[in-house]
């Protein structure tokens, strides 16, 4: 006797085994993203390698970059040395009270200037090339600037750290050395983030050459590298006590004067409020946060 066997609804479509086939599956999906991951970081770190050989084909660039905030430190602290003592508050001399204000204000130098290289590739067509290429990511080219600012800007923070100490500043403990490589990232990184912004922003180096020259000096006399809040007339008080560079120079110069510092240790008396540690770097976290939010839609509009 026959039996007729009917076949189950699943096995009726032609098409289900096929699309179950081309489904991909979680480990596919898994292996995919780090594909990409993996290229991201491959195209990153050779266009690390490049700003890298370019630096190594014009090492005046990065001796002129060493050499200038130690010639600060030994030039104005020859200048002031004879101040009486404690003139410029907790500090030993005067030089361990300008290693900070040096120390920031190289940072944010070079930070200011991290959208040269990016600006010249846009006028030398090399920017369109990396545009049209393809690109597990394009915000590549952003991180692979933001990442040779740091380096650099690292290097010249360990040089003054050394003069500073060979110049009588002394130096922090080891806990207060991580704190002050860690300040001084942040600030690169909001600053190198504004920068880079405007080299996508700007019609031409000109222009940025201009901006940087024209912000430099301002917000270096307008904060706290020079001289404490207190010499300053309240008017001006008031502008350092807004200045992004003040957050970061003071918690620096008070790991310097403080061996028992903590994030509750006012650190800056400004005219509206006490500044704390804590504060002063949650200060400096907000300005990144501002930074990188304001090229937000810069760069997703510049690589489209």
């Amino acid at each position: 006797m026959s039996q007729t066997v009917t076949p189950s609804p699943q096995n009726t479509s032609p098409s289900s085994g096929l699309e179950a086939a081309l489904r991909p599956s979680g480990s596919a999906v898994a292996i995919a993203s780090s594909a990409n991951v993996n290229d991201f970081l491959q195209e990153t770190g050779a266009l690390v390698r490049r700003l890298f050989i370019q630096l190594q084909r014009r090492p005046t660039t990065l001796i002129a970059g060493l050499i200038q905030p130690v010639m600060w430190l030994v030039l104005f602290g020859a200048l002031f040395q004879n101040v009486p003592p404690g003139l410029f508050g907790e500090s030993a001399n005067y030089g361990q009270f300008l290693g900070a204000g040096v120390m920031v204000f190289t940072a944010f130098g070079g930070a200011l200037n991290a959208g040269l290289p990016v600006m010249f590739d846009r006028e030398f067509g090399f920017l369109n090339r990396l545009l049209v290429a393809p690109l597990a990511s394009r915000f590549s080219i952003v991180l692979a600037s933001a990442i040779f600012i740091a380096v650099l800007s690292l290097l010249q923070t360990f040089t003054i750290i050394a003069a500073s100490a060979l110049l009588g500043a002394g130096l922090p403990n080891p806990v207060g050395l991580l704190l002050v490589i860690g300040i001084i990232l942040l600030l690169v990184l909001g600053v190198t983030a504004l920068s880079l912004g405007l080299a996508f922003a700007l019609p031409g180096h000109i222009e940025l050459i201009a901006v940087i020259f024209v912000t430099n000096l301002p917000l270096l006399f307008a904060s706290t590298a020079l001289a404490p809040l207190s010499f300053m007339p309240t008017w001006l008080q008031i502008i350092a006590s807004l200045n992004p560079l003040s957050y970061a120079i003071e918690p620096i110069r008070y790991v310097y004067t403080h061996a028992d510092w903590s994030l509750g240790s006012v650190v800056m008396q400004t005219p509206f409020a006490n500044i704390t540690m804590g504060l002063a770097l949650l200060v400096l976290v907000a300005f990144d946060a501002i930074a990188l939010l304001s090229i937000r839609s810069l760069l997703r509009r510049s690589f489209s």
